[in-house]
């Protein structure tokens, strides 16, 4: 790939920016063809930034996956909206996703506003279109026409596909010219351990409920490559719990959530990396970890 084609090549950061369960995560695995960011139908899955990277002959995309517009009642949570804040005063474009079965309330009017505020182009994806009747959309989409200053507004489905392979040509419209921000082969800034740790929180998210998907964390305390071909890179993972009564939950009875949750998310690890995985896991209690500092910096959940 030539990636000096002059002023024809567009590349640029976008920003996908939604409330919680908008499908940004989803979209973003879609777009660049490998999962990067984990999903699941609670809220507040997505607790940092995260970068993929989407190149073509005529530009490079670089999607800024953000946690969910939410109101924040924990440290955690409000670090995690700094995030979001942050990476609208650093990308070219913002690309907001709206769940078209959502009822459109404050939580929708507060996200526009402050997106609006970035004084930056936007284009609006109206997400699950999927789940209309097709005499639905039209009315849909003038009625975002008169809700703020977008570029466009693109109905899509981030599950099904729809509208998404000329998404990217779409968006590199809206982008400045220039070379590359990544390698060509370059597909996320996300190291490989990072992936594990929330291809583990995932698989609890998945599995637990009520309060139980809000207060689990999970870091990857080591991590070893196998001595010879062929043998099993070791993680060994901490699930970090807020309350005593919560641990038994996760480790279940005779530890068979624990042994659930570590048996899916070591094939994810697996299929990531392309090689046999060994991962232990372990179960720590560490009361309000949410409100607490250098825990959080050890997630790198930071402002």
């Amino acid at each position: 790939m030539n990636a000096d084609a002059g002023a024809e090549f567009r590349a640029g950061t976008v920003a996908l920016v939604g409330r919680p369960n908008a499908g940004k995560s989803t979209l973003l695995n879609r777009m660049i063809g490998v999962k990067v960011s984990i999903v699941s139908d609670k809220p507040q899955t997505t607790r940092h930034r995260i970068r993929g990277v989407v190149t073509q002959e005529s530009g490079q995309v670089v999607f800024v996956d953000t946690p969910g517009v939410h109101r924040p009642h924990y440290k955690m949570n409000r670090r995690m909206m700094d995030t979001t804040r942050q990476v609208l005063h650093e990308v070219d474009l913002v690309a907001v996703l709206v769940d078209v079965t959502e009822s459109r309330g404050r939580g929708l009017e507060y996200m526009l506003n402050m997106v609006a505020e970035s004084d930056l182009p936007v284009v609006l994806l109206l997400n699950k279109v999927d789940q209309l009747h097709k005499p639905e959309l039209l009315p849909l989409i003038e009625w975002f026409s008169g809700k703020g200053e977008f570029v466009e507004i693109i109905p899509i489905s981030a599950l099904k596909g729809a509208n998404c392979d000329n998404l990217v040509e779409n968006l590199l419209r809206h982008l400045p010219p220039g070379a590359m921000l990544f390698g060509e082969d370059e597909l996320t800034d996300r190291s490989e351990r990072f992936i594990a740790a929330e291809f583990v929180r995932e698989q609890l998210l998945n599995r637990t409920r009520e309060e139980l998907p809000y207060t689990t964390a999970v870091s990857v305390d080591q991590w070893t490559e196998p001595e010879k071909e062929g043998g099993s890179v070791v993680i060994n993972a901490t699930i970090y719990v807020d309350r005593p009564t919560q641990k038994p939950i996760v480790i279940g009875k005779g530890g068979k959530m624990l042994r659930a949750v570590g048996a899916a998310a070591r094939h994810q690890i697996a299929d990531l990396l392309g090689r046999p995985v060994h991962l232990e896991l372990w179960v720590k209690v560490k009361p309000s970890w949410r409100e607490q500092s250098p825990i959080l910096d050890m997630l790198e959940i930071q402002s």
